[in-house]
């Protein structure tokens, strides 16, 4: 049963709110900052050293082998072959949309300035291991880069028991086009990626989900290289009107439920009768999961409700959540999307589950977190490219202008910057110079 919280009662939604960011504790902190140091001087000795240490393998060799990945890829299901192809498909349709171009603007004079659009050089993906297995993620980090441009995306996961990759992980880098691929977990592979290895060169970006370690490392190479986000639990925020199903809307929420006893699940109505219904489905459900000790503890410790007068109420408090995941389960949904301002993605209709956006539909699934929504963006296109701009003058227009740059120079007390302006003004012939 979803814990209930009085619309009117603000400080009690915004302490639920506000208190959803995962903290690193100074201890792991600590913990991971020794074993970045520690890849940096010794590399791929390190690495080793901590690959047997915690996954429990002496590998001599961390990059994975044409051979070892067809090996691999051979153990897969062709049922899921086939979706996995089709995924691929819908998110390079959608992230195809993403793509920018430069621009040149002309002016008087000769003068002439844009801006380009490049692709970062190259990305290194990590893959969680462990109890899940996750080769959807592979997909929704490693196709927005290669949309990008990007030549050299580099894939890290931890190896099995065996020493091996799961076949499933194989086959989605091998989908979504990856370059590298190495078996090497935890922060020891965060920092490989950073700073390079024997066996390994440096990215310029690291995205993909990890557990706490993981996000320790991200957090501390940040600067060293760029990073998509330090992403906290998993979270769901339904909004249903009176004719939805109370059986969907308690499915959607188990959906995220199980993923972590931490993730939190939050539904907004406006209907009083519902909520009863919403509850009542969720026991049902809830009671034959596998997962469901997980589940239990998500929905005790951070499943909440909300009855509102209106559904545009309940967007009001969806803003101020500004949820990872928002369904607007509710007739006509186009009608409410204007009112939404902060979510990272949004699930519209009554038959949208929001499974659909994390495994099929082609929208990424790697989204802000814990009401950093509200400033921060889905994992796109846009993640992977830089943007540098340009600028030409004439030896006429620094004539024209010159003056107007030294006195705006002298006034920030830079003479230097003045100067540079100054001698080509000095300089000058008949003969123009380009």
């Amino acid at each position: 049963m979803l814990t209930r919280i009085d619309k009117n009662n603000t400080q009690e939604l915004k302490a639920f709110i506000s208190n959803r960011n995962q903290e690193i504790s100074s201890e792991i902190l600590i913990q991971v900052s020794q074993i970045i140091d520690d890849v940096k001087i010794n590399k791929d000795e390190a690495c080793r050293r901590y690959t047997k240490q915690f996954d429990g393998v002496d590998l001599k060799e961390f990059k994975v082998t044409e051979r070892e990945l067809e090996e691999a890829m051979s153990h897969c299901d062709p049922d899921f072959c086939e979706a996995m192809q089709k995924a691929a498909q819908n998110i390079v349709f959608f992230h195809q949309a993403q793509k920018q171009e430069g621009y040149c603007l002309q002016k008087e004079m000769g003068i002439y300035l844009g801006q380009r659009v490049l692709p970062l050089e190259s990305v290194g993906i990590y893959v969680p291991g462990g109890r899940a297995q996750y080769p959807s993620s592979v997909l929704m980090n490693a196709i927005p880069a290669h949309v990008a441009g990007v030549k050299r995306i580099v894939m890290v996961t931890p190896p099995d028991k065996e020493g091996k990759i799961h076949p499933n992980i194989a086959y989605a880098a091998k989908v979504a086009g990856v370059s590298e691929i190495y078996k090497i977990g935890g922060a020891q592979a965060v920092a490989a990626l950073a700073y390079g290895t024997e066996s390994m060169e440096r990215v310029d970006k690291i995205t993909g989900p990890g557990n706490i370690y993981v996000a320790a490392a991200k957090k501390l190479v940040f600067g060293k290289v760029d990073i998509d986000m330090i992403a906290g639990p998993s979270e769901i925020l339904v909004i249903a009107d009176s004719k939805a199903n109370p059986e969907y809307i308690a499915a959607d929420l188990l959906s995220q439920a199980e993923h972590d006893p931490m993730a939190s699940a939050v539904f907004l109505t406006d209907s009083e009768d519902l909520l009863k219904r919403v509850n009542a489905a969720l026991s049902r459900q809830s009671a034959v999961l596998p997962k469901k000790e997980i589940v239990e503890a998500s929905l005790r410790d951070y499943g909440k409700s909300v009855v509102c007068d209106s559904l545009e109420e309940c967007i009001q408090i969806a803003n101020e959540a500004a949820p990872e995941h928002l369904e607007l389960m509710v007739e006509d949904p186009k009608r409410y999307l204007d009112q939404v301002k902060n979510a990272g993605s949004v699930f519209m209709g009554y038959y949208t589950c929001e499974s659909i956006g994390d495994y099929f539909g082609g929208t990424n699934h790697v989204l802000p977190t814990s009401g950093t929504a509200r400033f921060s963006s889905a994992l796109g296109v846009d993640a992977f490219i830089k943007k540098s701009s340009y600028l030409f003058y004439t030896c006429k227009a620094l004539q024209t202008y010159g003056n107007q740059i030294i006195t705006m120079a002298n006034e920030e007390d830079l003479q230097a910057h003045a100067n540079a302006v100054r001698v080509r003004m000095e300089e000058v012939d008949d003969t123009e110079k380009v």
